[in-house]
């Protein structure tokens, strides 16, 4: 009997003692866990929105390029995107660092896809580079929170092979598209005007 209560007395300190421990460390693991941390932006400099503007303008110069199939004035505008690209400062942003990184990366990618379209003889080429160039740079606007304009997401349900969609960016509801433009071979400039607004970018009252 006396055997029984003295191995019952040591089940029940064995059970407080594995309480006491774990329950303890679960508490402290609670406290050390970090907290999520919302990434910091603010509204943007005067010293970032200027060359940045510029950089943009260079973009719609390269659109308006393609929907003329002004294959020199593409190459042109491609390699003048890239050099303006170069200088918009992005440490200038009021940002989170990953912020500035992330902007940074979609810069990259924007210029990467410029020469890319330089690289490209034909303008079908040209054209499929504009198209993963302008998704670029929809992110990239996204993310540093363009706020000078309204920025237009437009998609043509028929950029490649009459079957393809494909999107561009513009900073008018107007659709004028890029893919088809104003002298396919087969709709000549009937369908410059084919497409529709997906989406909008505008952070003015951010």
């Amino acid at each position: 009997m006396k055997k029984g209560l003295i191995i019952i007395g040591f089940v029940i300190v064995g059970v407080c003692v594995y309480f006491l421990f774990f329950n303890n460390s679960d508490e402290k693991k609670g406290e050390e866990a970090p907290k999520m941390q919302a990434l910091i932006q603010g509204k943007n400099s005067e010293a970032f929105n200027k060359p940045f503007n510029v950089m943009l303008d260079g973009y719609f110069a390269l659109q308006a390029a393609l929907v003329n199939w002004d294959t020199a004035g593409v190459d042109s505008a491609a390699n003048t995107l890239v050099s303006l690209s170069g200088k918009v400062p992005y440490d200038e942003l009021k940002a989170d660092t990953t912020i500035i990184a992330t902007a940074r990366s979609f810069s990259e990618s924007v210029s990467a896809e410029a020469l890319g379209i330089v690289g490209e003889p034909a303008i079908e080429g040209k054209r499929r580079s504009f198209y993963t160039l302008s998704e670029n740079l929809y992110n990239l606007l996204r993310t540093v929170q363009y706020d000078q304009q309204v920025i237009y997401h437009d998609k043509c349900p028929m950029a490649f092979n009459d079957s393809e969609e494909a999107y561009w960016l513009s900073n008018s509801k107007e659709i004028v598209n890029p893919y088809l433009g104003k002298k396919h071979p087969r709709y000549a400039g009937g369908m410059v005007g084919c497409g529709s607004v997906e989406d909008s970018i505008d952070y003015r009252n951010k």
